[in-house]
């Protein structure tokens, strides 16, 4: 069997990382003397997967809220405010009498789907790769694979819990059957370049989810992968006429910076990227404006290369 692309190695070195906390460099020995298979690889590991399903266990699922709060102040937060509104985002006003009858189709669905060895509530990486690709059908290897896990409230990219499941499918209102699933995931990813509300959503959890060991940022390494991969089809290409902003991002993040990426580089890239993909003279800029440094110095960065609108001084005659 060849090799899997270079688009897809680097996927499964950002999921082994994710899984196993290893360095990336660690990642790409174990996998490669695995042939790429991802469960070989891991198994291959001194943690093995009995290290890996402790440490998800063990994981906190990220919020989406941007409250500090701890973890479990968040959760007595969201239980008490879903029982004083009559309805919430997963509809909650059912919670005293029980499942609801979508529910229990949804987690009977879920169920179907768990291996004999995934722990209870959970997909763990084999039943989830099994269920996105052959149940859904969608590929890892490009952004097809964060709509689905933003659909799923997926806590990491090898891992689908029973709450995220039911609660995700149930918001869509699209039945309960793997047919339904797999033609919305279809549609979805059909409008993803031209719906920039749902670019924006599924850009953004792909932070939740690409985060390692619970940081609060992505490593520069995985943030590069991530926007490779949602700036490139069937995502929003990042270029205009003249220019290949994609590429010009990453050469200016190669030579200039050695940070993480927190959420609101990583939010605001997209805010730039789609300002810039209408403006490619980056008249929108200006220095007085809320964008973070970085961003203000990659507009500098590509002045000095005569890419954007120059400065006009004015001269008295």
């Amino acid at each position: 069997m060849p090799p899997p692309s270079s688009a897809h190695q680097k996927v499964m070195v950002a999921q082994f990382v994710a899984l196993t906390g290893a360095p990336e460099r660690h990642a790409l020995r174990f996998l490669k003397s695995s042939g790429f298979k991802l469960n070989e690889a891991v198994d291959s590991t001194p943690m093995g997967w009995r290290g890996v399903k402790n440490r998800l266990s063990s994981r906190v699922i990220p919020s989406l809220s941007l409250s500090r709060k701890p973890s479990k102040q968040i959760l007595d937060a969201s239980i008490k405010e879903s029982t004083n509104e009559p309805k919430s985002r997963y509809f909650s006003s059912n919670i005293d009498n029980g499942p609801s009858p979508l529910e229990i189709k949804l987690e009977s669905l879920f169920t179907e789907l768990q291996d004999a060895s995934d722990e209870k509530g959970k997909l763990e990486l084999e039943s989830t790769m099994s269920y996105l690709t052959q149940t859904l059908k969608v590929s890892i290897e490009n952004a097809e694979l964060f709509v689905a896990l933003e659909v799923v409230q997926a806590p990491t990219v090898g891992v689908i819990t029973k709450k995220g499941y039911v609660d995700g499918w149930k918001v869509t209102g699209v039945g309960a059957s793997h047919q339904e699933h797999a033609a919305h995931i279809k549609n979805l990813i059909s409008s993803l370049s031209t719906n920039h509300a749902l670019f924006k959503k599924v850009y953004r959890y792909t932070f939740v989810v690409g985060r390692e060991n619970d940081q609060k940022a992505l490593t520069l390494e995985n943030a590069l992968i991530y926007w490779s991969i949602l700036f490139s089809a069937p995502g929003i290409a990042w270029q205009t006429k003249n220019h290949n902003w994609l590429e010009l991002w990453k050469k200016f993040l190669g030579e200039k910076w050695t940070r993480s990426v927190n959420r609101d580089m990583w939010n605001m890239t997209l805010e730039f990227a789609l300002k810039s993909m209408s403006d490619e003279d980056l008249s929108f800029w200006n220095e007085d404006g809320a964008w973070p440094s970085v961003i203000d110095d990659f507009v500098e960065w590509c002045k000095g290369k005569g890419i954007g609108k120059a400065e006009v001084m004015e001269i008295d005659l």
